[in-house]
């Protein structure tokens, strides 16, 4: 005989399926406790999880907008209309999982500090430019991050650390 332990371990849906009958019933003493306690912790994470995915490509895309605007012009003009609409979408579904979910509010700036630093990654490996040139500190307010008629201007180029030395090129000044 199966023990509520070993069809979490093996079937989870059918884990699920059984959980929800017995309490359904009213079987108390037959509900896998233990289990059941981890899935409900594994709901809130993935709400969580997903808020961060909605602003990591959210991110991603703002930042190749400004980018684009700045170093790769051609770029923009091919796939900045593909990264506005990719924005768009997924503020709405940000939106809509905020409002689902309002106690998300709070982690909203931490997430997009997390989120910055892998879209920072994925906007200059996707454009192909170095990725120093791209500011390590997410440039916008969370605020900004979340408004739908927020559009970035392009980043300040970073300034080059002290003690190295900038090549300055003839048509740059």
């Amino acid at each position: 005989m199966r023990t509520n332990g070993d069809l979490y371990d093996h079937d989870l849906y059918a884990w699920t399926q059984e959980q929800a009958v017995r309490l359904r019933e009213g079987a108390w003493h037959e509900v896998d406790l233990a289990h059941l306690i981890e899935e409900i912790e594994d709901v809130g994470h993935s709400q969580r999880d997903a808020l961060a995915s909605h602003l990591l490509i959210l991110l991603t895309h703002l930042l190749k907008v400004a980018i684009a605007a700045r170093q790769r012009p051609h770029d923009l003009e091919r796939a900045g209309r593909g990264w506005r609409t990719t924005c768009r979408t997924q503020r709405r579904l940000l939106a809509k999982r905020l409002r689902r979910n309002p106690s998300l509010h709070p982690t909203v700036p931490e997430e997009c500090t997390e989120a910055y630093a892998i879209a920072r990654d994925e906007a200059a490996t996707a454009l192909e430019v170095d990725e120093a040139t791209v500011p390590l500190a997410c440039p916008w307010t969370p605020e900004q991050v979340l408004d739908e008629d927020f559009w970035p201007e392009p980043p300040p180029q970073p300034q080059p650390e002290e003690g190295r030395r900038r090549i300055v090129f003839e048509d740059e000044g």
